[in-house]
């Protein structure tokens, strides 16, 4: 449990650390989530098994794996939204361009961090889904 406080303060590292760049969020990752910690998409990422990525390690797999399959034209992150006295939410818009495809996308999704003993134990992003 956390308060309030510890909540935004958390939540405003993050969004500070995203709107930094790919360096920095790593940079977060190893300060401040749990070494199990556990990140969930809304489906699995082309070519995963899973939608879920379990441990510290798994996480930051992932985002490798997004930040070298995406040009990143901008990425800003909002918030946070504290909820309750162990979550709280971020939204994210961004404009990507797939490597692979070519295709531009403006993107939006809200990531829902969970936090135990200071640390981000787990982070659901739920977006839009194309047709």
């Amino acid at each position: 449990m956390a308060t309030p406080q510890e909540l935004m303060q958390l939540g405003n590292t993050l969004i500070e650390c995203c709107n930094q760049g790919h360096e920095a969020e790593l940079q977060l990752q190893n300060n401040h989530y749990s070494q199990d910690a556990v990140s969930v998409e809304a489906v699995a990422m082309p070519g995963m098994d899973s939608s879920e990525a379990v441990g510290l390690e798994a996480i930051q797999a992932k985002g490798e794996w997004w930040f070298n399959a995406h040009e990143v034209h901008k990425l800003k992150a909002e918030g946070p939204f504290v909820h309750g006295d162990d979550r709280f939410s971020v939204i994210f818009d961004m404009d990507v361009t797939n490597k692979e495809s070519g295709q531009r996308m403006q993107m939006r999704e809200v990531g829902t961090y969970y936090v135990n003993a200071g640390k981000i134990i787990r982070e659901e992003f739920a977006y839009a889904l194309g047709e």
